[in-house]
Protein backbone atom coordinates (compact mmCIF):
# COMPACT_ATOMS: atom_id res chain seq x y z
CA UNK A 1 0.00 0.00 0.00
CA UNK A 2 1.94 2.63 -0.85
CA UNK A 3 1.31 6.15 -1.46
CA UNK A 4 -2.25 6.95 -1.90
CA UNK A 5 -4.54 4.39 -2.35
CA UNK A 6 -6.89 6.31 -4.69
CA UNK A 7 -9.93 3.66 -5.53
CA UNK A 8 -8.79 1.61 -8.19
CA UNK A 9 -8.20 -1.50 -5.82
CA UNK A 10 -10.47 -2.85 -3.96
CA UNK A 11 -9.36 -3.39 0.07
CA UNK A 12 -10.25 -6.82 -0.12
CA UNK A 13 -7.47 -7.41 -2.95
CA UNK A 14 -4.87 -5.68 -0.26
CA UNK A 15 -5.79 -8.12 2.21
CA UNK A 16 -5.86 -11.40 0.15
CA UNK A 17 -2.68 -10.36 -1.35
CA UNK A 18 -1.06 -9.63 2.49
CA UNK A 19 -3.05 -13.10 3.94
CA UNK A 20 -0.85 -15.00 1.18
CA UNK A 21 2.82 -13.21 1.77
CA UNK A 22 2.67 -13.47 5.19
CA UNK A 23 0.40 -16.21 5.98
CA UNK A 24 3.62 -18.00 3.61
CA UNK A 25 5.90 -16.68 6.35
CA UNK A 26 3.72 -17.47 9.19
CA UNK A 27 4.35 -21.07 8.05
CA UNK A 28 7.64 -21.03 7.23
CA UNK A 29 8.33 -19.50 10.97
CA UNK A 30 6.19 -21.91 12.29
CA UNK A 31 8.05 -24.79 10.13
CA UNK A 32 11.52 -23.98 11.94
CA UNK A 33 10.54 -23.34 15.29
CA UNK A 34 8.22 -26.22 15.43
CA UNK A 35 11.33 -28.53 14.59
CA UNK A 36 13.26 -26.92 16.83
CA UNK A 37 10.82 -27.20 19.43
CA UNK A 38 10.28 -30.94 18.52
CA UNK A 39 14.03 -31.76 18.66
CA UNK A 40 13.68 -29.87 22.63
CA UNK A 41 11.07 -32.22 23.18
CA UNK A 42 12.78 -35.42 21.67
CA UNK A 43 10.13 -36.28 19.44
CA UNK A 44 10.16 -38.14 16.43
CA UNK A 45 8.85 -40.16 13.86
CA UNK A 46 5.56 -39.36 12.57
CA UNK A 47 4.69 -37.55 16.70
CA UNK A 48 7.55 -35.26 15.31
CA UNK A 49 6.03 -34.40 11.46
CA UNK A 50 2.58 -33.71 13.17
CA UNK A 51 3.99 -31.53 16.03
CA UNK A 52 6.02 -29.69 13.12
CA UNK A 53 2.69 -29.51 10.91
CA UNK A 54 0.74 -28.30 13.92
CA UNK A 55 3.43 -25.51 14.58
CA UNK A 56 3.44 -24.16 10.99
CA UNK A 57 -0.31 -24.26 10.54
CA UNK A 58 -0.88 -22.33 13.94
CA UNK A 59 1.62 -19.53 12.93
CA UNK A 60 0.71 -19.35 9.15
CA UNK A 61 -2.98 -18.93 10.33
CA UNK A 62 -2.50 -16.73 13.18
CA UNK A 63 0.13 -14.62 10.88
CA UNK A 64 -2.27 -14.41 7.67
CA UNK A 65 -5.23 -13.24 10.60
CA UNK A 66 -3.00 -10.42 11.77
CA UNK A 67 -1.81 -9.12 7.98
CA UNK A 68 -5.55 -9.49 6.44
CA UNK A 69 -7.09 -7.20 9.50
CA UNK A 70 -4.34 -5.08 9.28
CA UNK A 71 -4.27 -4.16 5.58
CA UNK A 72 -7.94 -4.07 5.59
CA UNK A 73 -8.08 -1.69 8.21
CA UNK A 74 -5.10 0.46 6.95
CA UNK A 75 -6.89 0.68 3.49
CA UNK A 76 -10.43 1.14 4.69
CA UNK A 77 -9.34 4.03 7.15
CA UNK A 78 -7.48 5.56 4.54
CA UNK A 79 -10.31 5.44 1.89
CA UNK A 80 -12.91 6.51 4.53
CA UNK A 81 -10.72 9.63 5.91
CA UNK A 82 -9.00 10.96 2.51
CA UNK A 83 -5.60 10.90 4.20
CA UNK A 84 -2.41 9.27 3.60
CA UNK A 85 -0.96 9.44 7.47
CA UNK A 86 0.73 8.04 10.58
CA UNK A 87 -3.29 7.84 11.89
CA UNK A 88 -4.04 4.82 9.45
CA UNK A 89 -1.38 2.36 10.51
CA UNK A 90 -1.52 3.30 13.96
CA UNK A 91 -5.06 2.43 14.02
CA UNK A 92 -5.45 -0.36 12.20
CA UNK A 93 -2.40 -1.85 13.73
CA UNK A 94 -4.54 -1.65 17.07
CA UNK A 95 -7.55 -3.34 15.75
CA UNK A 96 -5.46 -6.28 14.42
CA UNK A 97 -3.16 -6.72 17.90
CA UNK A 98 -6.78 -6.25 19.59
CA UNK A 99 -8.25 -9.48 16.80
CA UNK A 100 -5.03 -11.40 17.91
CA UNK A 101 -4.81 -10.63 21.48
CA UNK A 102 -8.31 -11.16 22.05
CA UNK A 103 -7.53 -14.61 23.43
CA UNK A 104 -4.70 -13.74 25.45
CA UNK A 105 -4.87 -12.58 29.16
CA UNK A 106 -4.34 -8.65 27.98
CA UNK A 107 -5.68 -7.97 24.93
CA UNK A 108 -5.01 -4.04 25.32
CA UNK A 109 -0.87 -4.86 25.05
CA UNK A 110 -1.38 -6.48 22.13
CA UNK A 111 -3.13 -3.53 20.90
CA UNK A 112 -0.39 -1.02 21.89
CA UNK A 113 2.33 -3.08 20.85
CA UNK A 114 1.31 -3.81 17.81
CA UNK A 115 0.20 0.17 17.05
CA UNK A 116 3.38 1.25 18.47
CA UNK A 117 5.19 -1.09 15.28
CA UNK A 118 3.04 0.08 13.00
CA UNK A 119 3.76 3.67 13.50
CA UNK A 120 7.19 2.41 13.51
CA UNK A 121 6.87 1.05 9.84
CA UNK A 122 5.03 3.90 9.07
CA UNK A 123 7.49 6.10 10.25
CA UNK A 124 10.39 4.31 8.11
CA UNK A 125 8.15 3.98 4.89
CA UNK A 126 7.85 7.41 4.87
CA UNK A 127 11.20 8.33 5.42
CA UNK A 128 12.13 6.32 2.22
Amino acid sequence: MEGDIGGEVPCSSFAVDSALRVGTAGLIWGSCTGSLEATKLGLTGITRASFVAKSAGRYGIQWGLFATVLSFTRCGLQRYRGQHDWVNPVVAGAVAGTVIGASARNWKQAAGVSGLVCALYYAAEDAT
